[in-house]
């Protein structure tokens, strides 16, 4: 036993060695650029899904404390931030307008105040018209299954990134299979079936998490098996956290808006 924890601590510190030594760009992947292609509708929650927003107001949501971070040391501080205290969050800072939610830039993120592990979720959302920004800069949030797992938001019609940074990809991980991606100023929607990773008593993976995703009714992400939550620096592996934890729209300093949330428990 005492060796089986000596081999974790070994593998953590060269974990945390390793990231310290990469910058952003090494885990970018530019090629080769998804092929793009042209979606065709919207759609209205079926009679069991649980209604995350209607368009009305920000009451199913609420300002967390702690949200995800750049590396997977600052992914372990939060999980244990989480543990130790029971902190509700605040009121939200976002705008409600014409039956979309539209991200505060500086307001911080947003979380459900229900958690979740494996779902289906629905959520649609428009990257606004901004000339003079470009890739990452253009559009950008997220969502975020367990606060931690993150699908990129970007504007990704005819604004070039690296491919695993791009509208619809598991970012830092997973490119989509294709682009598609409407203009600028259109709404768009993703339908995910999220898979909740399972852990072993000892902190082990039993079971990675994985993720299917339809853009615009286009399968972008095929039951793709996930590394570990989403970091900007670094290279991921799993950290044993809770069952269930609240989905994350991130702020990202642009006024992305969204509507129509909802999701059924799997």
């Amino acid at each position: 036993m005492k060796r089986f924890f000596l081999l974790m601590l070994i593998g953590g510190l060269l974990n945390t060695l390793a990231a310290q030594e990469m910058k952003p760009e090494d885990t970018e992947v530019w090629e080769p650029e998804p092929v793009k292609v042209t979606p065709g509708v919207f759609t209205a929650p079926p009679s069991d899904a649980i209604v995350l927003f209607d368009g009305s107001d920000l009451s199913n949501w609420i300002r967390p404390k702690y949200t995800v971070g750049a590396t997977l040391e600052s992914i372990k501080t939060m999980i244990e931030n989480q543990q130790k205290t029971n902190f509700e969050g605040t009121d939200p800072e976002w705008m409600v307008k014409d039956g979309a939610m539209i991200v505060k830039p500086g307001g911080g993120a947003i979380e459900t105040k229900q958690k979740f592990g494996s779902v289906q979720l629905h959520i649609e959302f428009l990257c606004p018209y901004d000339p003079g920004k470009e890739s990452q800069g253009y559009s950008n949030s997220g969502v975020f299954f367990m606060g931690m797992y993150e699908l990129q938001v970007l504007n990704s019609y005819e604004n070039r990134t690296y491919s695993n940074g791009q509208a619809g990809a598991m970012y830092k991980q997973h490119p989509p299979l294709v682009n598609a991606s409407r203009p600028p100023g259109e709404w768009q929607m993703y339908d995910v079936v999220f898979n909740a990773p399972q852990f072993n008593r000892d902190g082990s993976v039993k079971t990675p998490a994985s993720i299917t995703v339809f853009h615009n009714g286009v399968l972008v992400q095929n039951h793709t098996v996930l590394e570990g939550p989403t970091l900007y620096i670094g290279k991921s592996s799993y950290v044993k956290h809770a069952d269930k934890l609240p989905i994350v729209l991130q702020d990202h300093g642009n006024k992305v808006r969204f509507r129509n949330i909802w999701l059924r428990e799997l």
